[in-house]
C-alpha cells in the first residue's frame, strides 16, 4: 500500500482528545503519524489530500443497517449498501442477521464477509441470537464470534419468552458478544402499523402502544439485573419512546452495563409525518408522539444514548408503492445521518461537533469491541472521514448509491459534505 498524507485539516478526535489543526500520515492501512501543521517527519513521496478548511474525523461507524443480503439482493446488496455508506462518511458497518437464510450460521457470517461481496468499507455481522431468529434455541455464540460475528440479535423479531433471553443474556456474556434487542412485545403490536395516537385515529389504522417496547426493555434490564454477571451486555436497538430511555437511565443508575441507540428519525420526526399515509414515514418503531421525540433529544443531550445508528432499511420501490399498512418497514439513512446530526444537533441544538462525532464513531466502536476504529490515533485503522463541517447541501434521493429510494429525507437541507472516505487508507469515496 502506498502513503498518503492529509494536509491542512482540522483533526476532531473525541476518542483521543485531539480537536486540533493536524495533518497525519497514513501508511498500509493504519495511522503512521500524527503532527502539526507542516511537522510530518516521514511523508516524502505520500499522495497527499488537501483539506485545508475541512474537518478530519475518524470514520463513521453505524452499528445497526441491514444489508439485505444474502438472499433479498434486489432490495439490497453488500456492494451498494457499503458503497452507500462510504458516501455517508461511514467506514464500518454492522449487518443484521434478517437475511434470506437468516445469519444464524457461522457459514452465512463467513459468505458475509468473503471478498467475492466486494464491501466498499468494512462489514461486520451481526448474527442471529436464536436459530432462525424464532426464539426457541440459542445458537453457539463462541462458533458465531469466531467466524466474525460482532453480537447477537433477533432484530425484527424480539425474543420474548424470559427464559430464552435469560439464557441469550449469559451465554453470550461468557464469549464477550453483546445483545441487542428489539424491544417490542409483539403481542400488543399484531396489526398494527404505526405509533398510537391521534394520527393513527384520525387515519383508521391501528397503533402500536409505547408499552409494546418500554415493557421489553423493563423485562430485559430485570434480566440482566437478575443474572448478577458484570460481563452480560444488554444494548437496546432504536429507541423511541420516553419510557425506554428512562428505563436506560434508571439501569445506568443503577450500575447495570445497558446501552442504548437512537435513529436519527427518531429524534428529528413523528408520527405526523406519515401525513397521508406515506410509506416512506413507516418503519418499525414507528415514528411517536412529539413527546417521545423530545425524549429522544433530551438523552442525546444528557449522555444516556451512547450511540447514533440509522437502521439503515432499504426496500425496493414496489414495495413501498402499496396500502400502508402493507407496506414493508424501514427507511434508508446511511447517506443523510451525518448531514442531519450536524444541521441539527450541532447547529440548532448546539450538541458540540466532537460529541455529535463520538455518537458516530468511538462510541459505536466502543459498544461492539471494535479494536483500532472509531479513532484516529497511530497505530489504529486509517478509517478516515473528511468533510466540510459549514457546507449545506440538499439530499437528492435519486442520487443515492442505495439501490433503493425509501427515505422521508427526500430534498431535505443538510449541513456537512463529505469530501473523501477512507477505508483502511483507500480512497472509497470522492464528494463534490
Amino acid at each position: 500500500m502506498s502513503s498518503l498524507v492529509i494536509r491542512g485539516g482540522h483533526l476532531i478526535d473525541p476518542s483521543a482528545g485531539v480537536d486540533a489543526p493536524k495533518d497525519i500520515l497514513l501508511k498500509d492501512g493504519r495511522v503512521a503519524e500524527i503532527a502539526s501543521p507542516g511537522k510530518l517527519k516521514s511523508a516524502n513521496g505520500a499522495e497527499a489530500l488537501d483539506a485545508t478548511g475541512l474537518t478530519v474525523a475518524p470514520g463513521l461507524i453505524d452499528i445497526h443497517v441491514h444489508l439485505r443480503e444474502p438472499g433479498q439482493g434486489y432490495k439490497e446488496t453488500i456492494a451498494s449498501g457499503t458503497a452507500a455508506a462510504a458516501a455517508g462518511g461511514f467506514t464500518s458497518v454492522a449487518a443484521m442477521p434478517n437475511t434470506t437464510p437468516v445469519n444464524d450460521s457461522p457459514e452465512t457470517t463467513r459468505w458475509m464477509l468473503a471478498p467475492e461481496r466486494n464491501a466498499t468499507v468494512r462489514v461486520f455481522p451481526i448474527a442471529a441470537a436464536t436459530r432462525g431468529s424464532k426464539g426457541e434455541a440459542v445458537n453457539d455464540f463462541a462458533a458465531l464470534k469466531a467466524a466474525g460475528a460482532v453480537a447477537v440479535t433477533d432484530d425484527g423479531h424480539p425474543i420474548l419468552k424470559d427464559g430464552i433471553m435469560r439464557e441469550t443474556l449469559a451465554a453470550a456474556a461468557r464469549v464477550g458478544l453483546s445483545v441487542i434487542q428489539h424491544a417490542e412485545d409483539t403481542r400488543m403490536t399484531k396489526g398494527a402499523s404505526m405509533n398510537a395516537g391521534p394520527t393513527a385515529f384520525k387515519l383508521g389504522l391501528r397503533g402500536m402502544p409505547v408499552e409494546a417496547e418500554s415493557s421489553l426493555v423493563e423485562r430485559d434490564i430485570r434480566l440482566v439485573t437478575e443474572l448478577r454477571d458484570a460481563r452480560v451486555h444488554l444494548h437496546v436497538a432504536h429507541t423511541s419512546t420516553a419510557a425506554a430511555v428512562a428505563a436506560v437511565r434508571q439501569a445506568r443508575r443503577n450500575g447495570l452495563r445497558v446501552t442504548c441507540e437512537v435513529a436519527p428519525h427518531h429524534f428529528l420526526l413523528t408520527e405526523e409525518h406519515v401525513g397521508l399515509y406515506s410509506t416512506n414515514a413507516k418503519m418499525n418503531p414507528p415514528l411517536r408522539s412529539a413527546a417521545d421525540r423530545d425524549a429522544m433529544i433530551e438523552a442525546i443531550l444528557d449522555g444516556v444514548v451512547d450511540a447514533i445508528a440509522t437502521d439503515h432499511a432499504p426496500h425496493a420501490t414496489h414495495e413501498k408503492e402499496v396500502e400502508f399498512e402493507n407496506a414493508p418497514n424501514g427507511i434508508t439513512g446511511l447517506e443523510t445521518a451525518l448531514g442531519l446530526c450536524l444541521r441539527w444537533l450541532h447547529r440548532e441544538w448546539k450538541v458540540p461537533l466532537g460529541r455529535v462525532l463520538s455518537l458516530l464513531s468511538a462510541q459505536p466502536a466502543a459498544l461492539l469491541g471494535l479494536k483500532g476504529r472509531g479513532t484516529l490515533a497511530v497505530g489504529s485503522f486509517a478509517d478516515v472521514v473528511v468533510f466540510d463541517p459549514k457546507a449545506e447541501w440538499t439530499y437528492q434521493a435519486a442520487q443515492t448509491r442505495s439501490k433503493s429510494r425509501n427515505t422521508p429525507f427526500d430534498g431535505w437541507s443538510m449541513q456537512g459534505k463529505v469530501r473523501w472516505t477512507l477505508s483502511e487508507g483507500r480512497i472509497v469515496y470522492t464528494g463534490e
